[in-house]
């Protein structure tokens, strides 16, 4: 089916339209049509290519509206389908899409089988700018069920969603080729990822998959086929019986932002990061060939407390409990270090995403208008955008002169209070309420002293030195792409 021709700003056929442009447009008295269109600086080949690989779908779904893949079968080709669960508001429903159309390099289809809308059609558009850029153009006939009340209490709320999913989708479509098309060496690379389930992996596994990347976990249990077993536990792991590895990345170990820190919880923390890590760099050093990087998480409480102090990776390791835990953390990766591995530890700040961590939590709250500030909200918290997280770790991939310490934050750090009022003005609600620091204490102990009110302010200073341009630099641009608040218009 051709796409029909339309009338106002930028219209003109495909090649008329402006390089970023949402438009709407009513078909007939039930159908309407959405268009996004955007120009990315990737050759047409390659952005089709990302579209088509493993990975796509989950690296396009935008984080404030999850859903999940329960069957997935003949990718983007003619014939193929993908079963869905997703949510509107508080309701689960199915959504069935299965691919109608397909023209390498051109287009590809999909059409609602099942789902919430009377009618969805939507095509996939590719059209070369140049040898180097090409546009991308998203063009979505649908109708609302139970015409005309559909289109009347939900037409504009539909409209607002589809533009804030689509601007969504396109910037990371941009930023990801961006990130892609900066790596000077186009080998493809073999990753092998520890603590694959967790927030930073689950995200980090699309990232590599849909960049032509092979991609293998570490797990513990239920193997995949491509899967590789380890238990840090037992001192049992397969790796030294693979293959060529570029880069090992360590993200496993027991989350310590949870419940009160009882001496058996203490045991836990240090023992899943020290043990782990450590099975993992003498496994790294049998390895033949040796992998040529070893990736290990970490975290900005190596620094401890330090109140409004700015903190380079030069700076000494704190006194708290986290500092101890992530001191001897780093030093258990010394037999990777000691056979000539370069090794990085990513001290990680606060990862911001709606899909998991600190801003899931208090997303809940905050909707309810019920957020606010803790105890006097001066303490620093240094976030970083899980987008820069993901781009981050690229980027120490492939500038081999990182080596070390690397500080994953932001570059502007914000104190709790600043936090507070940004994350309330982003999705428009007041965030007026104090949690008193007694009640933090009492609640969570030791836990609520160290990473509720402790203040940390970090620098990333290796990774700006080294070229790393941040896709989100400032607290409210991350939030209000990762929430979904951008003005598409």
């Amino acid at each position: 089916m051709s796409p029909p021709s339309l009338s106002g700003k930028g219209a003109g056929g495909l090649g008329g339209f402006e390089s970023d442009l949402v438009l709407y447009k009513r078909l007939d008295m039930k159908t309407l049509m959405f268009i996004k269109r955007s120009r990315i600086p990737a050759p047409v080949e390659e952005v089709f290519k990302w579209h088509s690989r493993p990975g796509a779908l989950e690296r396009l779904v935008p984080p404030w509206d999850p859903l999940k893949v329960i069957e997935r079968t003949g990718g983007i080709q003619k014939g193929g389908q993908a079963i869905l669960k997703m949510k509107a508001g508080p309701v689960p429903y199915t959504w069935i899409a299965e691919h109608t159309d397909y023209e390498e390099n051109r287009m590809f289809k999909d059409r609602q089988v099942r789902g919430p809308f009377a009618l969805w059609e939507h095509t996939h558009l590719f059209e070369p700018d140049g040898d180097y850029a090409c546009f991308l153009e998203d063009r979505i006939e649908y109708a609302l069920p139970f015409h005309p009340f559909g289109n009347f209490f939900a037409g504009e709320i539909v409209r607002q969603k589809l533009s804030a999913i689509f601007t969504y989708r396109h910037n990371i479509t941009a930023q990801d080729m961006t990130a892609h098309f900066s790596r000077k060496d186009k080998t493809p690379l073999n990753v092998l990822i520890s603590g694959a389930t967790g927030v930073i992996g689950s995200a980090l596994i699309p990232f590599f998959s849909t960049g032509g990347h092979q991609v293998r976990r570490l797990v513990r249990r239920n193997p995949k086929a491509s899967d590789v077993l380890w238990n840090p536990m037992t001192g049992e792991s397969d790796l030294p019986k693979l293959g060529a590895v570029d880069t090992v990345i360590h993200l496993a170990g027991e989350h310590i932002g949870r419940g009160r820190w009882t001496p058996e919880k203490k045991r836990i923390i240090v023992e899943s990061r020290t043990k782990g890590t450590e099975l993992i760099a003498k496994a790294a050093a049998s390895m033949n060939p040796l992998p040529k990087t070893l990736i290990c998480a970490s975290a900005i409480g190596y620094y401890g407390h330090r109140e409004d102090c700015l903190l380079s990776e030069n700076a000494c390791c704190g006194g708290d409990f986290i500092s101890e835990v992530c001191d001897q953390w780093e030093k258990a990766a010394a037999p990777a270090i000691d056979k000539g591995i370069r090794v990085v530890f990513l001290r990680i700040g606060i990862a911001l995403t709606p899909m998991g961590g600190a801003l899931e939590r208090l997303l809940p709250t905050f909707t309810l208008g019920l957020g606010g500030k803790i105890g006097t909200g001066s303490q620093y918290m240094s976030w970083i955008g899980i987008d820069d997280v993901i781009g981050g770790i690229y980027h120490v991939i492939n500038h081999e002169e990182i080596e070390g310490p690397v500080n994953l934050v932001a570059p502007n750090p914000v104190t709790n209070a600043q936090f507070t009022e940004i994350l309330g003005k982003v999705i428009n609600r007041p965030a007026m309420m104090t949690v008193p620091e007694f009640a933090i204490r009492l609640a969570f102990g030791e836990m609520g002293k160290e990473v509720l009110l402790s203040s940390t302010r970090v620098s990333p200073e290796k990774l700006t030195d080294s070229g790393y341009r941040f896709r989100h630099s400032t607290l409210e641009s991350a939030l209000s792409h990762l929430l979904g608040r951008i003005n598409a218009e």
